[in-house]
């Protein structure tokens, strides 16, 4: 069980955020060591387990709320080592993100670290490193290239060059070849580099995406992902079927290729994206078994394609979303995170590949993601209802021990927390929608109390009773409950198009562009609050980022009557003008009929009904949503003379980089509302 600090202080947003939050979790090869990335208010460095007793220590000693992200740790196969990436990715001005505007160099670098003594070094601007399996070099991406150097002299030289970005480099387990995606806009080649010939092969090219390559042990094949090219295909809009995907295999010593499996039409037939499954969506496992997720069923399910006889097998039956695959150390089973038996929360459970037995190895209350392999057991990440995500050992025996307790801050409130309830909200068409309820710790049945609502962004996400797995929700879970201990109650709808509810509820009829229907589920929630005999009906307010903020403004914008007043966080107002930053050919002009669509699909188009105050909040340098989204929006109420006020952070991003701009925004979305409700 999480080790709760019983604290019974009043929660304050400063100690609600005040756990670090733990993210880039990976094991040494022989599960011996484990790395994790520990962002504490703001400042990230990396921390090292190890020992039986999994002692941790900090390896790096930054100290300061810099917004610079650390990210893809990698150890070296002998695990005396780590490679990993510091920095932030450029905008499309080539500008790197830099909210605490920091004088010195902000792009991503790789930089090796030794887990026993010494600095990190920087070894070249750069991402996606990779060790070779003989630990004597790596491999990274710079500047859509691969380079490489060798652990002795950190000296890194192009390997390669080649047209397009290059991306997913995957070591052959003999270390003389690399298998590399090279993207070309438009399409995409699985290319084979060979490291002693110097040469490169596209053996397979084709108009379509080929992504995702997979070796097996020999070295001998490589398996990888082909999808057909969706170029054209408008985001944010329902896509139940297309041109059936395919499993393809490459025999490296005749450089033939040849499809080995394809998904049926109908459900499947597009490979689904939104769902974290692996770092390869293929595993290459024993006896020539390759193991893929597959949409089949309606639900994220993972399958084992037996390659000598093409026959296929179900490993993950039941209803439910499969997440966070790995495989066994001999390559014989396959971990995974998923929802199958308890659709609210995440457990681990693990299946052996040849035969398709199941064990769940976790289960209860608590929510656990991530599984690793580990000397000792399988280590994983695990949050629950009053306590932040934390590093922990899943034992075999079954019980888990916290890592790193003495980390987890002793002013944490988790006693003043309360437990909330899944319900289900009927939306104003008649859908049933998920939800999770907040009651006041002093809650007395037949009291009034203000009452609020949050949509979480994506829109592909899921929230749960519990501390999310994602930084982002995680502080909006914690935001939730700080509302809850000032006497709100609050409600967190998992509106249609989000995921955990299958292929059906994700690609909902006439959802986002094509028609907004989650407006219903934010009507149904708002009179689902407003029938409740607890809820003063005159406040209920809404709150929400990125899509969230989208169904916040629509919320406004369609029922003032019901929302009293929204803060709205980098959300989406007009379709048309958002649709480009994911699909750049997109343009109204020549897609008349569906932009008039989309345009009904937006907030903004109903302006005219829109009486409610609210509070709008935007970094500038978001790359996400456009920070015109909020400049048009904002200018459209005040023509109107709707109350608007706004708080607008300069250079930061639309994940949020830094911890004083998290304070920022939660203490600001708090005043406002409190404010608005006290008039």
């Amino acid at each position: 069980m999480l080790a709760i600090a019983w604290s019974f202080a009043q929660p304050t947003i400063e100690s609600l955020l005040s756990a670090p939050f733990p993210s880039s979790i990976t094991t040494s090869p022989d599960g011996k060591k484990v790395a994790w990335v520990f962002n504490k208010e703001g400042v990230r460095n990396i921390w090292l387990a190890t020992g039986s007793s999994l002692k941790a220590r900090s390896l790096t000693s930054f100290t300061a709320d810099d917004g610079i992200d650390i990210t893809s740790l990698t150890f070296s196969p002998d695990g005396k080592s780590l490679l990993f990436v510091k920095g932030n990715d450029a905008n499309g001005a080539g500008e790197n993100a830099n909210p605490a505007r920091l004088q010195t160099p902000v792009a991503p670098a790789v930089y090796f670290l030794s887990t026993e003594k010494g600095d990190p070094v920087k070894i070249e601007e750069g991402s996606s490193p990779s060790f070779a399996p003989d630990g004597k070099s790596f491999a990274f991406v710079s500047h859509g290239q691969v380079f490489m150097a060798s652990t002795d002299s950190l000296k890194a030289t192009k390997l390669f060059q080649s047209r397009g970005s290059q991306n997913s480099i995957r070591w052959s387990p003999d270390g003389k070849k690399i298998a590399f995606v090279s993207s070309r806009a438009a399409y995409s080649f699985v290319g084979v580099y060979d490291i002693a010939a110097k040469t490169i092969q596209y053996p397979d090219a084709s108009v379509d995406f080929d992504i995702e390559p997979a070796w097996a042990a020999d070295s001998k094949s490589l398996v990888y992902i082909r999808t057909s090219n969706f170029r054209t295909a408008v985001p944010f809009v329902p896509q139940l079927e297309g041109q059936p995907w395919t499993i393809r295999m490459l025999d490296i010593a005749t450089g033939q290729s040849r499809e080995i499996w394809k998904a049926a039409t109908g459900m499947g037939s597009i490979l689904l994206t939104d769902i974290p499954i692996m770092q390869n969506m293929l595993l290459y496992c024993a006896n020539d078994l390759v193991v893929f997720p597959y949409e089949k069923d309606g639900w994220q399910h993972l399958y084992a394609l037996d390659i000598k006889s093409g026959a296929t097998r179900l490993l993950t039956p039941g209803d439910g979303e499969v997440e966070n695959v790995i495989q066994s150390a001999d390559k014989k089973q396959v971990i995974y995170t998923t929802n199958i038996a308890n659709i609210n929360r995440r457990h681990i459970w693990k299946v052996t590949v040849s035969d398709g037995t199941a064990t769940q190895l976790t289960k209860g209350n608590e929510v656990e993601w991530s599984p690793l392999n580990a000397e000792s057991g399988t280590i994983i990440l695990h949050s629950s209802a009053t306590h932040p995500a934390w590093p922990a050992l899943l034992k075999n025996d079954g019980s888990i021990q916290d890592i790193a307790a003495e980390e987890f801050p002793k002013e944490f409130p988790s006693a003043s927390l309360v437990i909330p309830e899944v319900v289900t909200v009927t939306a104003s068409d008649g859908m049933k929608i998920p939800a999770t309820l907040f009651l006041p710790k002093d809650y007395k049945a037949g009291e009034k109390h203000p009452a609020l609502i949050f949509f979480h962004g994506g829109s592909r996400r899921q929230m749960l009773p519990a501390f999310h797995y994602m930084d982002y929700y995680s502080n909006a879970y914690a935001f939730n409950q700080y509302f809850a201990s000032k006497g709100y109650i609050v409600l967190s709808v998992n509106y249609r198009s989000g995921i955990g509810y299958g292929l059906n509820f994700r690609e909902a009829k006439n959802y986002g562009a094509g028609g907004a229907s989650e407006v219903n589920d934010v009507i149904g929630a708002g009179l689902y609050l407003r029938n409740r005999s607890d809820v003063d009906a005159q406040h209920i307010a809404l709150w929400g980022g990125s899509y969230g903020g989208y169904l916040t403004a629509f919320g406004l914008a369609k029922a003032s009557d019901i929302f009293a007043c929204g803060v709205d966080i980098h959300g989406v107002h007009n379709w048309n003008s958002e649709i480009p930053t994911w699909l750049p050919s997109y343009d109204p002009q020549k897609e008349k009929a569906f932009a008039e669509k989309a345009y009904q699909s937006s907030p903004i188009a109903y302006a005219d009904t829109w009486t409610s105050p609210v509070l709008f909040i935007h970094g500038d340098d978001d790359r996400n949503v456009p920070f015109n989204e909020t400049i048009t929006m904002l200018d459209k109420l005040r023509e109107k003379g709707v109350h608007t006020e706004q708080l607008i952070l300069p250079d930061e991003i639309h994940d949020i980089l830094l911890h004083s701009n998290w304070l920022k925004i939660y203490h600001a979305t708090y005043d406002f509302i409190s404010k608005q409700f006290s008039k």
